[in-house]
């Protein structure tokens, strides 16, 4: 008997590298979405090719117009903010949030996932270490849960779709935990919002500050700092 297959969104980063781990050790055959979109750094879009490479997943990347994600600071919006606390990153939403990334994304995955029969869609958001973006809640993976089924046929018919977001009440000590145990390279990915040349963190931003933390937490190495 084949197994179920799910569809993660796979950005390249931590989060989505450790979600697409979990759903392969959950028995899924396991289909990588990625999404080119205007971001400024292709770098991301790199290492989700080597990442799902790496976990044997069939990788899509989907090109979106750029023009519907501008203002934000990972596309042509301001400068990315650099060397903020935490108790900063906890005051509203930073000029990273990208206009409805997370509604417009997971609804080309949901498409892909009903064309290919599959009922379980994955993804990375988290609402404990992040940076304060409204489409990372629960109350959002809720809602467009329902809204899957509410919109597809397999919905309507009865064969509900499943939104996975397995790492929603997860802090990032607690996901490089979980990753590390499953076999994740993290070497592999890229989370800083402004990589260097070669794709070198920059250590600075919120997202370097916030993977820093949780690498040290869990009692490991950042095999992207020890290089």
């Amino acid at each position: 008997m084949s197994s179920p297959s799910a569809v993660v969104l796979l950005s390249g980063g931590l989060d989505s590298a450790t979600v697409l781990a979990m759903a392969a050790d959950d028995g899924f055959e396991v289909h990588a979405m990625s999404f080119e979109y205007g971001q400024r750094h292709g770098h991301e879009l790199e290492c989700a090719s080597r990442i799902a490479e790496a976990a044997g997943a069939r990788h899509v990347v989907a090109r979106l117009d750029p023009s519907a994600f501008r203002g934000s600071a990972l596309t042509d919006g301001p400068e990315v903010p650099i060397d903020r606390d935490l108790d900063a990153m906890e005051e509203g939403i930073p000029d990273t949030y990208v206009p409805a990334r997370n509604t417009i994304m997971p609804s080309h995955a949901l498409g892909y996932a009903e064309g290919i029969g599959s009922h379980d869609l994955f993804i990375g958001v988290n609402a404990v270490d992040f940076s304060g973006y409204p489409d990372c809640r629960p109350a959002f993976i809720e809602a467009f849960e329902k809204l899957a089924n509410l919109a597809t046929r397999v919905g309507v018919e009865g064969e509900p779709m499943r939104v996975h977001a397995p790492l929603i009440h997860l802090n990032k000590a607690e996901i490089i935990t979980r990753g590390l145990a499953l076999g994740v390279d993290y070497g592999l990915t890229s989370t800083c919002y402004q990589p260097g040349s070669g794709g070198s963190p920059c250590r600075r931003c919120d997202a370097c500050l916030l993977r820093a933390k949780g690498f040290a937490e869990a009692g490991a190495v950042d095999p992207l700092v020890d290089q």
